[in-house]
């Protein structure tokens, strides 16, 4: 099952992954100085993945191609992985887009925070 992993990356910040049925990291977040603002990012995410014109489509100097999320505001929400075809970048986007909204959350940082229940959160503690 895809889904979305917080974890805290070495600066001790919070950063999300979404990562496929097989485990593989397939869009990753930028550092969140708080957990509740990383999953503010994956709601972003959910929402934003929606609309085609959000996905910007990227080559790298070795030719690989990949794609950056962005918010609403412009801010990056996420990058993906790097992929050798285009076709292949593609596929990642509409799976993105089909799976990411119904995704349940995995919190492995082990500290709790306390919320307001958003409907829009899956969250599995």
């Amino acid at each position: 099952m895809e889904k979305f992993i917080i974890n805290k990356n070495s600066n001790c910040e919070f950063q999300f992954e979404f990562r496929d049925k097989k485990g593989h990291i397939i869009l990753s977040s930028g550092g969140y100085t708080r957990k509740l603002m990383c999953l503010k990012g994956i709601e972003s995410v959910k929402r934003n993945s929606q609309d085609n014109l959000k996905f910007f489509r990227k080559t790298n100097s070795n030719n690989e191609v990949y794609y950056k999320l962005k918010a609403f505001n412009g801010k990056m929400i996420g990058i993906s992985k790097l992929f050798k075809t285009k076709e292949s970048r593609e596929k990642s986007i509409e799976s993105l887009k089909i799976k990411a909204p119904l995704a349940p959350i995995e919190d492995h940082c082990k500290e709790s925070i306390k919320m307001i229940f958003s409907p829009s959160l899956n969250i599995a503690i």
